[in-house]
């Protein structure tokens, strides 16, 4: 095993059984990874359109249809691990009316192709539903308790991972505008919230594995976490936002993010990461929700440059043992502020950067070969954790390699 990857591998023996329980000795076997434990992520939101139709609840037309089709198949053959939309102003923008039926249409089509989902956020600022400001904040937080228990129950089996809230280093200061969440953090302070919405998601799915998640990656989220782990807060993952409009972090900067935020301990999730295949944003704005253009086309030279950044960070942040799962946030151009910060360009067509990490996951990331059982039936195995599928004779067998046992016993049947 190469010594920076060896936290991803692992090694079994696989005993091979004959439908009539005697060993499948010097038999020809092929065994294939299909999935990796890994989390490869992307934004999966247009799978609540394809499925669920317009939030009015209107059909969408075949043509639609196709187009977000194809661009989910080709993301979701490079990802294995999706993050779908609960902004509380857009899942319930009229209180007691959830938005759960389409959004749980979108999980079960993932969860029919096995790609893992996470909700996102439970808990934020941004995106807030106004019909909040009309209680007071001991009402306010009370109905964001119950929304947070209403609707990780609901997932409960289809959604067990969830960034449970989001940005509270800024929560308490924020001054874009009024909304009922930066009342209530002002009131009774960031480690309250934090600690009121984990223990109410932990409630509602003791199972799930729950995040706090931020893009202040200074040392105020480092005293955040500091006191909220002190305060016995059950925060599962350590999440970073990655967003790089103004220009990739560099080698120094994701070693040194690293660095300080592993010391918790914690699995870390890169949950939101942006590489631009443009223009780069000015480096004067402050936040980049400032940055309003009409269009952000992608150019040749980036993309080329998107490519090397994408696969150079996804190195590093894959060899680090504690780095479970990366994202990145728009699959395809003109998303979010109009950034070219997709693998597919609008027209759904591959950039450099999805056939490059495409690439990377298949052929070197992941584990296929060829042998032969031993006169016991047995094959070692070692290879990355996650999925496989094992065939011999033409009879098939999956089984996982997860690093828990010494001995899988394969069935061919």
């Amino acid at each position: 095993m190469e010594n920076n990857l060896k936290h991803r591998k692992t090694s079994a023996k696989l005993h091979l059984k004959l439908e009539n329980g005697s060993p499948a000795s010097n038999r020809e076997v092929k065994i294939v990874q299909k999935n990796s434990r890994f989390l490869f992520g992307c934004g999966g939101f247009e799978a609540v359109e394809l499925t669920g139709g317009t939030p009015s609840g209107g059909a969408i037309d075949e043509i639609r249809a196709a187009y977000l089709k194809e661009k989910l198949d080709k993301i979701f053959t490079l990802n294995n691990y999706a993050t779908l939309p609960f902004y509380l102003g857009r899942y319930e923008p009229e209180e007691g009316k959830p938005d759960e039926k389409r959004v749980k249409l979108g999980a079960l089509w993932f969860r029919e192709r096995k790609i893992t989902t996470k909700g996102h956020p439970l808990c934020w600022h941004t995106v807030c539903a106004p019909w909040l400001m009309n209680y007071s904040n001991a009402e306010i937080l009370k109905k964001v308790i119950e929304r947070i228990e209403r609707d990780v129950k609901a997932f409960a089996g289809i959604i067990d991972i969830w960034d449970v809230i989001n940005e509270v280093v800024i929560m308490p200061v924020f001054d874009k505008y009024d909304n009922a969440i930066t009342r209530i953090c002002k009131e009774y302070g960031q480690v309250r919230i934090v600690k009121e919405v984990f223990e109410a998601a932990r409630r509602a799915n003791p199972n799930a594995v729950l995040i706090l998640n931020d893009f202040d990656t200074s040392k105020d989220y480092e005293i955040l976490i500091d006191k909220c782990l002190h305060a016995g807060i059950p925060i599962d993952v350590i999440g970073i936002q990655s967003h790089q409009h103004q220009g990739y972090w560099g080698k120094e900067k994701t070693h040194d993010v690293l660095s300080r935020f592993a010391r918790f301990g914690l699995p870390l999730h890169f949950t939101e990461n942006t590489l631009i295949s443009g223009d780069l944003m000015p480096p004067h704005i402050v936040d980049l929700n400032d940055w309003q253009v009409e269009e952000w086309p992608t150019t040749h030279e980036g993309e080329e440059r998107q490519a090397r950044e994408i696969i150079e960070m996804y190195e590093i942040l894959f060899a680090h043992p504690q780095v479970e799962a990366i994202t990145t946030w728009s699959g395809g151009d003109n998303a979010w502020l109009h950034a070219p910060a997709g693998f597919l360009r609008t027209d759904n067509s591959e950039k450099p950067s999805y056939k490059a990490l495409l690439a990377k996951i298949e052929n070197e990331w992941r584990t296929e070969l060829q042998d032969t059982s031993d006169k016991d039936g047995n094959v070692k195995l070692e290879g990355f954790m996650g999925g496989y599928e094992i065939s011999s004779m033409g009879k098939k067998c999956v089984f996982e390699l997860d690093g828990k046992t010494d001995t899988i016993e394969i069935n061919l049947k």
